[in-house]
């Protein structure tokens, strides 16, 4: 199932698909680690400010709209681990 990964709860964890955005968006992501198939651990999304996730052991900080901008895709029976 894919989805922004603005839709994913604190402690999830979705693998990345794709972002949906220009060339210097996906450059700016790929630059902190966020290519396809990487797993995200979401840390922080309260829904208003900063988006915190975990990708590959670094804690990274996000604005909720270049959030929306990647698509995940979510295994809602996939526990919290591993990231």
């Amino acid at each position: 199932m894919t989805m922004p990964l603005t839709k994913i709860s604190e402690g999830m964890i979705a693998k990345l698909h794709s972002i949906t955005g220009g060339r210097e968006l996906r450059t700016r992501l790929a630059a902190l680690g966020l290519l396809p198939g990487t797993e995200i651990q979401v840390i922080q999304n309260s829904g208003k400010g900063p988006f915190v996730v975990s990708v590959k052991g670094s804690r990274i900080v996000i604005g909720r709209g270049m959030a929306s901008r990647v698509e995940v895709d979510f295994y809602p029976n996939n526990p919290a681990v591993g990231v």
